[in-house]
């Protein structure tokens, strides 16, 4: 049975950014209501006709809101091309929530669970460098599900584009180590967005921790400098268009 009204709220970003954690913390609250289970993966899939989109098969994968705001979180579509577009034509009024984890730790982070998955056999220092050319054989040219360690991160460049789909005051941004530090603050900010009264604070949680096993790298010095380098620019255009800087 299809949902009335559509859904109103996304989180849409960014893979190992804390999305997973947000979306425990919201399905605490009665007067949330989500999805049946966490990434939906509704908008990024290219396999879809979008010229006649199948609404009623995205709304049967929620229960009747009753009236409570409605959400999902697949923190790919922030990233994955066209999926905005497709998100402003299904709900130009939508609200987009979008956790963002310093850069260079969320690159860290992916590769260890595309390791761990067994889908990555290269080393880290080389998949950031090197195995960048790898999505320049990926179909859309230029981005890839699993090897976009790099290319992820390039927040200011993502939010620019939200910018020009949808007003400011529907996009909410907020930091991982924001939300893992204070998640009652995160979580207020969240319900005041949504339009709903402050509630119950949070019992602080952590939710798909790293995998912990024998990696053939780590995370050095030479890394981060090379990342930092690549993001400086980009860094500047979050700072101007959001106000917000990482280490």
């Amino acid at each position: 049975m299809a949902v009335s009204p559509r859904v109103n709220f996304l989180i849409i970003g960014v893979q190992k950014g804390g999305t997973t954690a947000l979306f425990d913390y919201l399905s605490d609250y009665p007067d949330v209501a989500l999805s049946r289970e966490k990434e939906l993966h509704f908008f990024d899939d290219d396999t879809k006709d979008r010229a006649a989109p199948d609404y009623d098969a995205y709304h049967a994968r929620f229960d009747d809101p009753g009236g409570r705001p409605l959400g999902e979180a697949t923190p790919i579509y922030s990233y994955w091309p066209g999926a905005l577009e497709r998100i402003a034509t299904y709900n130009p009024a939508m609200k987009l929530i979008l956790v963002l984890r310093d850069p260079v730790e969320r690159a860290w982070s992916h590769w260890r669970m595309e390791y761990a998955r067994g889908v990555e056999r290269e080393r880290f220092a080389r998949c950031i460098r090197q195995g960048r050319q790898r999505l320049f054989d990926a179909e859309p040219w230029g981005f890839h599900r699993e090897f976009s360690y790099v290319e992820r991160g390039f927040y200011g460049e993502q939010v620019e584009r939200i910018l020009t789909l949808f007003p400011r005051e529907q996009l909410l941004i907020l930091t991982s180590a924001g939300l893992e530090s204070d998640p009652a603050g995160a979580l207020a900010s969240v319900r005041a967005f949504l339009g709903l009264p402050p509630g119950q604070a949070p019992t602080p949680r952590r939710v798909h921790v790293g995998q912990e096993m024998d990696y053939p790298s780590e995370l050095t010095s030479e890394d981060v400098a090379y990342l930092r380098e690549i993001y400086a620019a980009d860094a500047e255009r979050l700072a101007a268009l959001a106000g917000i800087r990482f280490p």
